[in-house]
């Protein structure tokens, strides 16, 4: 027997029979509709098995849903080492970076898909779905992408983990005009039908010194991304006109209507000695971004410089050096 979940304003009931949902739809045809061999929830006016079933009169048709991508829950859980919890309704799907998933219900089907999966959504064909692949290559990512659909009933969750410590960062894109620029290796996951793409610098001394490279991550569409970032992170608003110098490794994302370009650190000493390189990023409003206190590659320096191969600390603060580790057994 065919079982039928029904939607309105978020909130799902069911399983109803065939009788029972054409019932539910005739009283309130303003909402949506789920059943097995569905892809998505679909508006009850569109679904022939329960808008004429009963020889009423068709129902009128319901607020049309605009959004291409799957509408998802989601909890953020953690302090320093977070990951994200996504709760997926029937039919729904969410699509992640390979090597991110950190659990999920039996009920969650999991498919490698090429390219990002959003012309998957919408149609596309295999040049649209090469054409995506290309792009993640370019920005150093795989050719592939992984998605995440609840095949069951009821809800169902799966589980993103952060690659280091800092924070994930929710970005409805609609709040955003629907775009959202930011660093290559930030993007976490989505929902499915965002578009993975590259956002080219233009000015070569950007794309040079700028600390992004030439090459940038784009999220397109009207659905939720999460982005994650080192640290501890600030959002800022940046009124028309206003100007804002910022550390090149510290620019997680921002509004493609913020205009980045680069500025000279100081005069020559001060660029030289001062530890900051010679260039500083100088983004000019209006618009969001947001910003990291722990870049990855700051990290990672640190990391190499004292790692024992390249001279650094190998007696944590010892002046005995080498002989502390080998009188407290740390002789690794």
């Amino acid at each position: 027997m065919t079982q039928w979940y029904l939607s309105y304003d978020g909130n799902q009931t069911g399983p109803f029979d065939q009788a029972q949902a054409a019932a539910q739809a005739q009283q309130n045809p303003n909402g949506y509709a789920w059943r097995d061999g569905y892809a998505e929830w679909l508006p009850i006016s569109q679904i022939e098995e329960l808008a004429h079933m009963g020889g009423g009169v068709p129902a009128p048709p319901p607020m049309v849903r605009t959004s291409k991508a799957d509408e998802i829950d989601f909890k953020i859980r953690g302090a320093e080492m977070q990951f994200v919890e996504v709760e997926l309704d029937p039919g729904e799907s969410a699509v992640a970076e390979a090597g991110a998933m950190m659990y999920k219900d039996a009920t969650v089907h999991m498919t490698t898909v090429f390219g990002d999966g959003s012309a998957e959504s919408g149609g596309g064909g295999f040049m649209d779905k090469l054409l995506g692949a290309g792009k993640r290559l370019l920005t150093g990512e795989s050719l592939f992408m992984t998605v995440f659909t609840h095949n069951g009933q009821g809800k169902a969750h799966v589980a993103f983990g952060a690659p280091y410590p800092g924070n994930i960062i929710p970005v409805p894109l609609e709040s955003v005009g629907g775009t959202l620029i930011c660093q290559k290796d930030s993007f976490l996951c989505a929902a499915k039908g965002v578009s993975v793409g590259i956002h080219f610098q233009r000015k070569i001394l950007t794309g040079l010194f700028g600390g992004e490279g030439f090459i940038m991550q784009r999220l397109d569409g009207d659905g939720l991304v999460f982005v994650h970032a080192g640290g501890t992170v600030i959002d800022r608003t940046l009124t028309a006109g206003e100007t804002l110098h910022v550390d090149t490794g510290c620019i997680v994302a921002m509004e493609s209507t913020v205009q980045f370009d680069i500025q000279q650190a100081g005069n020559i000493k001060t660029a030289l000695f001062g530890g900051e390189g010679l260039f500083f990023a100088n983004l000019q409003g209006p618009g969001r971004v947001w910003l990291q206190s722990l870049p990855f590659s700051r990290l990672a320096g640190r990391m190499l410089q004292a790692a024992p191969q390249r001279g650094g600390s190998q007696g944590e603060g010892s002046v005995l050096g080498a002989l502390g580790g080998f009188i407290d057994g740390d002789n690794r």
